[in-house]
């Protein structure tokens, strides 16, 4: 693209498609492939403005090119019908006027053509600068200084043959390609844009029992806001009064409105349904989950991924192989071609720069990649960066935790068995107070049974979350521990054997059991049931089929894992696993030459997130999984990671296609443009038809990307 404002839009940084290490503060070029800086961030008319410049540009181009080549393509025939107005000589001067115009609003290519050969970075513009400038340059000293050239650059008139409608019609199609590039590149950025129309400008507060009107960026945390129906809610909190059916499909993919109640949390730029309610905000500006998803894809689309050091190392040595091959094309036309064997030459090394220009190549795949995340966060598949989308088509294991990621995560007390003595509300009381300061799913359901029995939740001091343990804490001035078997020996608490029995029968049963100790005394357990999801089997069966083999990795005891394991057919599973047990584990597959990806959701799955190639936290789960994890899934669906898979490799199949296309027109032009076809078919390629096809390479890689739009994951 080519732009005139080099003026920097509210602050905004720039980056370039194809080398995203490059960041400026203002517009201009990149100053290794040439090609225009583009928003980091795109804003929602930003890009169509830029489209429509291009497009002016583009109206003058034409308008003064169309006229150049028909004055050319007359002049080749025997009864010129111009020379009844015009001489020869002054349809020349004529063809020169006409093309000034176009050189001037063309000069960015010519701009950065120098700079690419001042820094030897060699790219696209230098092929087109070099070609058109030669035909330029050629034609205006044949047009003022004929008699320096020898008979073989004149025609059988006696007059140097010009280039004129060369020059203007190559110039005029490259920037055809811009155009077309600028349009695409708005295209592969509707995700982005999409995401950002979702965000609201307004806020209803409720302040001192008045609604005020308040725009978005004054919102604080800890304020009341009233949403109406019909209303984008603003920022990301929770219902404090009333209930809604919310929209939510434009962030997780699913059709299916949520109902909400009070306590449950709600998501900024989905839509309320028919009724009112209060929210507290708790996450505004750039904390909130739609910021960090726009935030998210921005940057994932401008990653790099590891198939493109292919064409970055053939784009370092191609531009130069291409000067020496026209350099070649020249010398061995005017040696041995046919007359004008100069005129020949000069020619076909023109047709040869500019059909070889590797902006197809270049293009391959940033835009596949661009589109694919986009694609990916329509469908709440959040991808972190093009590394992550090329790794996970490789994956041939599959590491799962269980509660949040194989079962719903949201589980259920079913009893809570109390040794004789205490008091059940006294030791239920203890333990969710303990446990309302734990992001576990397990320390809800605890919270949530308290509150079904109408008590009420007392202060805890010392609290600590032990990782694939437990937690731990001081209530009513007594130490309190709740969690597995090894939280209990850490602990010192001998479990009594009739309570041992209890939780056998209830893990047997796929039950998870959470052991009480109180003072050092284990006092009860909790018996808690968290289903299996209904798309865990199928998900498990398909990536099964596909060759990955899926290992469940949990803290829960080794017969509830086993209940599990059994039911979902799974390769296999580890019980009693902590934090570094999942990390060893994942380092030991890997040494084995395992593509591991990790699926979690909690503090604890955190560090083997981080080890596995691919960490896929489930959105359902903590901000630091998610940190952790190359790939999100919003709706914390096994079924995403499917999908996900399914992206990756079309994806994948998609740059090898683009790539294709761009080898495929190289090497079928480049030959024919130096003419090997001239001795037995009499076929040469004119730099404008070159430039025609250079254009058309790029054409196709773009619309070949912009395929993965409606490709079915």
């Amino acid at each position: 693209m080519i732009k005139n404002n080099t003026k920097n839009p509210a602050g905004k940084t720039f980056t370039c498609p194809m080398h995203p290490e490059i960041t400026r503060s203002s517009p201009g070029a990149c100053p290794i492939c040439g090609m225009d800086l583009v928003p980091v961030i795109p804003s929602v008319d930003g890009e169509e403005q830029e489209y429509k410049e291009l497009s002016g540009k583009m109206w003058v181009a034409a308008f003064f090119t169309i006229p150049v080549f028909l004055i050319a393509m007359l002049g080749m025939m025997p009864a010129n019908p111009l020379l009844k107005l015009l001489s020869t000589a002054e349809w020349d001067g004529v063809q020169l006027v006409l093309s000034l115009p176009v050189i001037y609003v063309c000069r960015s290519f010519f701009v950065r053509a120098w700079l690419s050969v001042v820094t030897w970075n060699l790219n696209m513009f230098t092929l087109v600068g070099l070609g058109t400038g030669v035909a330029f340059l050629f034609s205006l000293t044949g047009l003022f200084l004929p008699g320096m050239f020898p008979p073989e650059f004149k025609t059988h008139h006696g007059a140097v043959a010009l280039y004129f409608e060369a020059t203007t019609v190559i110039l005029t199609l490259v920037l055809l390609g811009q155009l077309l590039e600028a349009k695409a590149h708005s295209r592969t950025n509707g995700a982005i844009k999409a995401l950002l129309k979702l965000a609201p400008t307004e806020a209803t507060l409720v302040s001192g029992g008045k609604d005020q009107v308040i725009a978005i960026d004054k919102i604080v945390k800890g304020d009341l806001l009233r949403v109406k129906p019909g209303d984008k809610i603003p920022v990301d909190g929770h219902i404090t009064e009333g209930g809604a059916t919310i929209d939510e499909s434009m962030i997780s993919g699913e059709p299916i409105p949520v109902e909400k109640k009070a306590g449950e949390n709600v998501i900024s730029g989905t839509i309320n349904g028919n009724t009112s309610f209060i929210m507290v905000a708790e996450k505004v500006g750039a904390e909130t989950l739609l910021a960090r998803i726009v935030e998210m894809v921005s940057t994932a689309s401008r990653s790099r991924a590891p198939i493109q050091q292919l064409t970055d190392r053939i784009a370092r040595y191609f531009v130069p192989a291409v000067v020496l091959l026209a350099l070649i094309t020249f010398i061995a036309w005017a040696r041995f071609g046919p007359e004008p064997a100069f005129v020949y030459g000069l020619v076909n090394a023109i047709a040869v720069l500019i059909i070889a220009c590797p902006c197809a190549l270049g293009l391959a795949t940033p835009m596949s990649v661009m589109v694919g995340i986009g694609k990916g966060a329509g469908a709440g598949i959040l991808i972190k960066d093009a590394e992550a989308l090329e790794r996970m088509d490789r994956v041939n294991i599959l590491i799962t935790d269980k509660t949040g990621t194989l079962t719903e995560g949201k589980p259920a007390v079913e009893k809570v068995v109390v040794v004789s003595g205490i008091k059940d509300d006294d030791l239920i009381c203890a333990i969710a107070s303990l446990n309302q300061y734990s992001e576990h799913p397990l320390a809800s359901a605890l919270v949530a049974f308290a509150a079904a029995r109408d008590l009420s939740l007392t202060a805890v001091n010392d609290f600590q979350a032990v990782p694939g343990k437990g937690v731990t804490g001081t209530v009513n001035q007594q130490p309190l521990a709740v969690g597995n078997e090894a939280l209990m020996q850490q602990a010192g608490a001998e479990i009594p054997p009739e309570l041992a029995q209890e939780a056998l029968l209830g893990q047997q049963a796929g039950k998870t059991i959470s052991y009480i100790a109180v003072a050092g005394t284990v006092s009860g357990l909790v018996m808690i049931s968290d289903p299996i999801k209904a798309s865990s089997r199928d998900t498990v069966r398909e990536l099964m089929r596909q060759g990955i083999g899926v290992i469940m990795l949990t803290g829960d005891n080794e017969h509830t894992a086993a209940a599990v394991a059994r039911e979902l057919q799974l390769t296999g599973f580890k019980a009693g696993q902590l934090p570094a047990d999942k990390l060893d584990e994942i380092k030991k597959l890997q040494a084995e030459g395992k593509i591991v990806a990790m699926a979690g959701d909690g503090i604890n799955d955190a560090p083997a997130l981080a080890q596995a190639d691919i960490g896929i936290a489930m959105g359902t789960g903590t901000d630091v999984a998610i940190e952790s994890a190359k790939i999100t899934l919003v709706k914390g669906d096994l079924k995403g990671i499917l999908q996900a898979r399914n992206l990756s490799h079309a994806v994948m199949r998609n740059i090898k296609q683009n790539l294709f296309f761009a080898f495929f027109y190289n090497a079928l032009g480049i030959p024919v443009a130096a003419g090997v076809l001239y001795p037995s078919l009499g076929l040469l390629l004119s730099p404008m038809t070159a430039a025609l096809a250079m254009s058309l390479s790029s054409v196709s890689v773009i619309l070949n990307a912009l395929r993965l739009r409606n490709s079915k994951i």
